[in-house]
């Protein structure tokens, strides 16, 4: 019988037991990205943890005018980015944004240009990792990177708390 990873696993060549099995280290990162107007003033937010919730980094960063999903791209190759350059080489991503999952767990198509450019060099950021997950959360288990996304939006616009 022919066995496959669960969908919530990516199987990258070579780098993932058979099984797609979590590893004993592995990162968490929620994240999220937004746009006010879409396209609008945007920003994405990053909350990292190691797999026993102890925080590791939060990244954040302001986009400009942009599209809410080029935001939510956006935040998952910081994610990646950060995951790729440190210990461990173990990602377990969280967002509430369903069409990037889906489009990532290759469940649906990327039909824009500039989301199949960020999709394109997300599966690379991902072959560089050892083990890699993506799963859809909803909203109010997510609230750290929203603020986070927020706050960078807050900040691009001159706006203070």
């Amino acid at each position: 019988m022919n066995q496959h990873p669960p969908k919530k696993y990516l199987p990258v060549p070579t780098l993932f037991s058979p099984q797609g099995t979590r590893p004993e280290r592995f990162l968490v990162a929620h994240i999220d990205g937004g746009a006010r107007g879409n396209p609008g003033p945007a920003g994405y937010g990053v909350a990292i943890h190691d797999q026993e919730g102890m925080k590791v980094a939060a990244l954040s960063r302001y986009l400009g005018r942009q599209t809410n999903n080029y935001a939510e791209y956006s935040g998952l190759l910081a994610a990646l980015e950060y995951a790729a350059e440190h210990t461990p080489k173990a990602l377990k991503v969280i967002s509430d944004s369903q069409l990037l999952v889906r489009q990532i767990r290759g469940e649906y198509k990327v039909k824009n240009p500039v989301l199949d450019e960020l999709h394109k060099r997300a599966k690379e950021l991902i072959k560089r990792l050892e083990w890699f997950s993506i799963e859809h959360s909803f909203r109010e288990e997510n609230r750290e990177a929203d603020r986070l996304a927020n706050e960078a939006m807050d900040a691009g616009m001159g706006r203070r708390k």
